[in-house]
């Protein structure tokens, strides 16, 4: 789901809701709703904090219950408020009112990636690289700190009204160094998912790029590469095909941009760009190495003039994405194109005529007015005219503030400071009383003044439980981050190795110190094959393991009960503690000896091997030159183990 607003149809969608109009945590004031998917509902609100317009996206209540859900949502919050990149919507706040978990999002006006090419059909290959070459860099920066946006597809790419490009919705964001599986559902929508992603439930910046791939793609040539009736089949395409090159589609498109494609695309990840910084590289060589009448080709599925929006403002399409229409011959408008938004407007009514009144009348109307004036402006004066409307001064300076409040007859009182992570050193964060309070001429506003974001050194936690280690961040003003763990010799078992960033380093307060925790010293896992159940348990505990033993059993080459496969096997390393999962044997599977009594050599080889046997020869003496079996060492139909050697007598 899109964070940006889309223009909606011009049926009024906000009036059965329940939350427009209201004022969410005391602070934001929802004013209407813009866009709805199946986790959040995003509105447009003003925060009568700090007096700006932004979007709040709203969880569903249905939703918040569920403490999954709830995770998962704020570590959205989390995650892209570490990002700060101009081409990524920024996350101011994240909280909850109630049933109410939300967060609160840069506001960009404009469409989606997906209304354009709803509109459009497909754009020109430059169109597509200027909107892709913004995504690659915000996606870029996500991978250098150490994320994967894991959902990108043209709902979450923001076109601005002034034609700047945001990437939005990192919902499904991760650390690239966790390990996620998708056990029971595939996250992220089909059509853009990488194979890995599919079929091992991983994902690492490369899956990015993948579905960035396929962005293009469907830039270049209006539609997705892999269709099918049902999303398992979308899926089987995508591990089993190549993406195809776009040109097969769009005649005369640049191999520069087919082989941009595929590279971006291939099945196997280590073929593709490593992250996006990669990818867009690329995109900047391939973009040098095509001419403008290359660039500026109008693909055959392109929507063109019948459908050009640049007059049509009811249209999604920023007037910035809009193409120059064609003049007639006099330089106006073609006589075909009519003013689409006539439709909305009406012609302004008339001027009334009022018919002439006699002078003696106008004049008993004028004393009249002026009588009632000067009453009215004597209780003006004694109600309202004393006062003073506090003026709006948040974001403003200082120097700006004692201004504004000089030119509305008010004095500055006590200036007071304090750190904010959002709002610039130097300005305005609150004022008392607030802007719009009404107090008398020349009374004191006093003014709080931002300090700017607070900044702590991150603490040396080495060697300290993971427990206390993270108590301490949160004492300094730090959240505890992301935790892996490690082997280590030194450090005690859950005891921390080290912080990222490391200890001393100057960081924000409340952001987020990732920690890296000792498992240990490694401990070899012992080879347990073959060995009876007890005296297996018992190497194994003694080497600091938990063993469990597997409900099923399996066929092998050991007897019953014997141990027939182990998981680590032995030359891994574990920790201690760490569980060793043991299958037994039911001991070896009985397979009825076919009967090759009078086959040739061959012929007789091949049935016992087929049947599961091994096979060895006993020629003699009186068999160096025979080629006929006429003895073997497991009577025909008797039972033997799978695997088992049969002797044949050759005379």
């Amino acid at each position: 789901m899109s964070v940006g607003p889309r223009r909606l149809p011009c049926v009024d969608t906000t009036l059965q809701d329940p939350l427009v109009g209201q004022l969410l945590d005391g602070r934001y004031r929802v004013d209407a709703r813009v866009a709805a998917g199946g986790m959040a509902t995003v509105y447009r609100a003003l925060d009568t904090r700090l007096d700006r317009v932004l979007a709040l996206k709203v969880m569903h209540p249905a939703l918040a219950v569920d403490g999954a859900f709830v995770e998962r949502f704020i570590r959205e919050a989390k995650s892209v408020a570490r990002l700060d990149h101009p081409n990524v919507v920024q996350v101011f706040d994240q909280g909850t009112d109630g049933s109410y978990v939300y967060l609160a999002m840069e506001y960009v006006a404009g469409c989606t990636l997906r209304d354009v090419l709803r509109e459009r059909g497909a754009v020109q290959p430059r169109a597509a690289l200027d909107i892709l070459e913004p995504v690659l860099a915000a996606l870029g920066a996500a991978h250098l700190a150490g994320f994967v946006h894991r959902d990108m597809k043209p709902e979450n790419v923001l076109i601005g009204d002034d034609g700047r490009v945001k990437v939005a919705d990192f919902g499904l964001v991760r650390s690239v160094d966790t390990v996620t599986s998708t056990t029971g559902a595939v996250l992220g929508t089909v059509s853009y998912l990488a194979p890995e992603q599919i079929e091992q439930g991983v994902a690492d910046p490369r899956v990015d790029v993948y579905a960035c791939g396929v962005v293009l793609y469907e830039m270049l040539t209006g539609g997705k590469p892999h269709a099918g009736e049902s999303p398992a089949q979308v899926l089987y395409r995508h591990i089993h095909e190549d993406v195809p090159p776009p040109s097969a589609l769009v005649p005369g498109l640049p191999y520069r941009l087919d082989e941009l494609v595929a590279s971006a695309t291939a099945r196997t990840p280590d073929i593709r760009p490593h992250d996006a910084v990669a990818l867009l590289l690329r995109v900047r060589e391939a973009r040098a190495g095509l001419t403008d009448e290359q660039l500026d080709a109008l693909p055959p599925q392109a929507v063109t003039a019948e459908h050009d929006n640049a007059a049509d403002r009811t249209s999604v399409i920023p007037r910035s994405l809009t193409v120059p229409r064609p003049l007639s011959a006099d330089g106006g408008p073609p006589a075909d194109v009519t003013d689409r938004t006539a439709r909305f407007a009406s012609p302004p009514p008339p001027p009334r005529r009022r018919p002439a009144r006699p002078r003696r009348a106008v004049l008993a109307v004028v004393a009249a007015v002026l009588v009632v004036l000067g009453v009215g402006a004597g209780v003006w004066y004694i109600n309202s005219g004393q006062f003073t409307e506090v003026p709006p001064l948040l974001t403003k300076s200082e120097p700006q503030a004692r201004e504004r409040l000089k030119d509305a007859g008010l004095d500055v009182g006590q200036v007071r400071h304090a750190y904010n992570d959002t709002v610039r050193r130097g300005t305005v964060i609150s004022s008392d009383p607030g802007p719009g309070a009404r107090i008398r001429d020349h009374d004191a506003v006093t003014l709080t003044v931002s300090l700017g974001p607070r900044t702590v050194k991150v603490p040396d936690v080495a060697g300290r439980p993971l427990a206390q280690a993270q108590a301490r961040l949160k004492a300094d003003g730090l959240e505890p981050g992301m935790v892996t763990r490690a082997f280590s010799d030194d450090v005690p078992k859950g005891s921390v190795i080290g912080t990222t960033p490391d200890a001393g380093t100057e960081r924000h307060s409340g952001s987020a110190i990732a920690l890296t925790v000792s498992k240990g010293g490694p401990i070899d896992v012992p080879d347990v094959t073959g060995e009876d159940v007890d005296g297996a348990k018992q190497e194994l505990t003694d080497a600091g393991l938990t063993v469990r033993i597997a409900t099923g059993r399996v066929n092998s080459s050991y007897d019953k009960g014997e141990v027939a496969a182990q998981s680590p096997r032995n030359g891994r390393k574990a920790a201690e503690g760490d569980t060793v999962t043991l299958t037994l044997s039911r001991g070896p599977e009985m397979i009825k000896v076919p009967d090759v009594v009078g086959d040739s050599v061959d012929d007789a080889h091949q049935r016992l091997e087929a049947a599961g046997f091994e096979v060895d020869d006993d020629r003699g003496l009186l068999g160096l030159f025979g080629d006929t079996v006429r003895k073997q060492s497991v009577a025909a139909g008797d039972r033997a183990p799978k695997g088992a050697t049969i002797t044949i007598t050759i005379r």
